[in-house]
């Protein structure tokens, strides 16, 4: 996140195409902000149909900003989303991790989905109110101001002011701050997978950081830790041990870009059965994120895979 500047006036809309659908124009702006809101690929589809019949219901030729119409439409259905979803996720069992995205390579470029899709991120934005995520998602990820956010809550724009610092400084003091450069990622997502395949616990140990975590989740649908693991014996020890199991024969792992970030899918043939995020730190793994739930890998591919 950069510091902002006072809200600017919002330029004026450049002419748009009449033979494009607004809501083809903006689908991927539509989709990232349901999947900030709700950290959710199949939630954040369910949003965007809602959202694609009420406004194919509307009186079209009444709406002067189709796309502010479709992101205010947007965010409100993924608010209304959120809140039955907290309830939902109060009786999760075990770690609850959002849904991991195969991203371009490039995502960390693009300013509609930015690195504020980082797996970590969307695990710090867990801990704002609805609210306060919209506020966030709309502000910080892709820079509404705070008068047109106003708009899309029907709150005073001076009161949206004040959700936004507070949501900013929340996150400011949680958000993980690991930098590391693509190269040295490279390398050390390939030890790690070679240490994973090859069941080599020293080396798998020495690429982990002291104070390492590991979060894992099944949902209660597959077996999975229900607490996390710290340390880097029993989390290392725990990995080769899930990769050593029956139901891992035939695994392998390949490295693909999940979430803006070069990270490890694991396959069972063309199927993905687990996604590894995590941060690096002074050349070590630490926070690591494994996601094995089936129905949470919906937005992952076979890695390499071009469709």
């Amino acid at each position: 996140m950069q510091d902002r500047q006072p809200d600017q006036p919002t330029p004026a809309p450049r002419p748009r195409d009449a033979t494009i659908d607004p809501f083809v124009e903006h689908r991927r702006l539509l989709f990232g902000t349901a999947y900030h809101m709700l950290g959710s690929v199949a939630d954040a589809e369910d949003i965007l149909q809602d959202a694609w019949l009420k406004w194919h219901a509307a009186d079209q030729t009444s709406v002067e900003h189709p796309k502010s119409y479709l992101v205010r439409t947007v965010t409100n259905l993924a608010l209304n989303r959120l809140t039955s979803a907290r309830a939902t996720r109060e009786t999760y069992l075990g770690p609850w991790l959002p849904e991991p995205l195969i991203t371009a390579p490039n995502a960390a470029e693009e300013t509609e989905m930015a690195d504020t899709v980082s797996t970590a991120m969307l695990v710090v934005l867990e801990t704002l109110n609805p609210t306060e995520r919209a506020v966030f998602v709309l502000r910080e990820v892709f820079g509404y101001s705070c008068a047109e956010i106003g708009g899309f809550l029907d709150r005073p724009e001076a009161t949206v002011r004040q959700i936004s610092h507070r949501a900013r400084s929340h996150m400011q003091a949680r958000r993980p701050r690991f930098e590391t450069d693509e190269a040295a990622r490279q390398e050390i997502t390939e030890k790690f997978m070679a240490a994973c395949h090859g069941g080599d616990l020293n080396a798998l140990m020495e690429l982990l950081a002291p104070e390492v975590t590991l979060w894992n989740d099944g949902g209660g649908i597959v077996t999975a830790a229900r607490r996390p693991l710290h340390g880097p014996d029993h989390v290392a020890r725990w990995l080769l041990g899930v990769m050593a199991k029956p139901v891992s024969a035939g695994i392998r792992l390949e490295s693909a870009v999940v979430n803006g970030e070069l990270s490890i899918v694991g396959l069972i043939g063309d199927y993905p059965v687990g996604v590894l995020t995590y941060d690096i730190h002074a050349g070590h793994v630490e926070n690591i994120r494994f996601q094995v739930n089936p129905q949470k890998l919906g937005g992952i591919q076979a890695a390499g895979d071009p469709s």
